[in-house]
């Protein structure tokens, strides 16, 4: 007990709500974008169960995580996923669905923010596996992440749920936010060690990958959208 009350403890656990919640306004733009089609109704439980399950994911992923990162090419596999999520969010919703019970799209925007969320957090979760070392004894590093995940729930939450407004207000924000989302998957793509041997991963490639991932994620969602409207 007396390691839960140590400096070392509340400083790592100052260090992962830091890194959680820097990576919260990208998280709540994916769980604001996924929950936008729900009815108002339903909008909470989507925010509530979508945020629980990625954060859930999200400790399983720190066992993994430094194995995780050493494979080539899966941040590659990560960056083409979030790349096609960022192009769907840009294309028109099939009338055709307009049919099917509020409950299957809730169960389908809570499986895109845990698919988004995973992708996001491949380089996140390396941070706050890094930030429990610092805590001390091994035993108590997992306590330590899940305590620490646990408190930026609500700032991740909330911030989500202020997003959802502003969309509404706002739609520009849905191509802005498919666009962070290529962003995200260009920076993503360079760093991975299959391409370490190419020396790409510079400050300026990582800038320019980026820009071309947001603008790559712009271009097919406008040409999609108007070839199905």
């Amino acid at each position: 007990m007396d390691a839960f009350l140590t400096p070392e403890f509340w400083l790592a656990v100052g260090q992962i709500v830091m890194i959680d919640v820097l990576l919260g306004g990208d998280n709540a733009v994916v769980i604001a974008l996924a929950c936008r089609n729900l009815p108002p109704e339903l909008r909470r439980k989507g925010i509530l169960w979508g945020t629980a399950g990625a954060i859930v994911l999200r400790v399983i992923l720190i066992f993994f995580a430094m194995s995780l990162l050493a494979l080539p090419y899966l941040k590659l596999v990560g960056a083409a996923l979030l790349l096609w999520i960022g192009v769907k969010l840009l294309m028109p919703d099939d009338d055709s669905h307009d049919s099917i019970q509020s409950s299957d799209k809730l169960l389908g925007a809570i499986k895109t923010i845990i698919v988004a969320d995973f992708v996001m957090s491949v380089d996140n979760v390396i941070g706050i596996a890094g930030a429990a070392q610092g805590a001390g004894h091994e035993g108590h590093q997992m306590p330590l992440v899940i305590f620490g995940l646990l408190v930026s729930i609500p700032i991740i939450v909330w911030g989500s749920t202020l997003v959802l407004k502003l969309m509404d207000r706002f739609p520009l924000i849905i191509t802005v936010g498919a666009m962070l989302l290529g962003w995200i998957a260009g920076t993503l793509a360079i760093s991975d060690p299959a391409l370490k041997v190419y020396a790409l991963d510079t400050d300026m490639n990582r800038y320019a990958a980026a820009v071309a991932g947001a603008l790559l994620v712009l271009g097919l969602g406008t040409l999609l959208s108007k070839r199905q409207s």
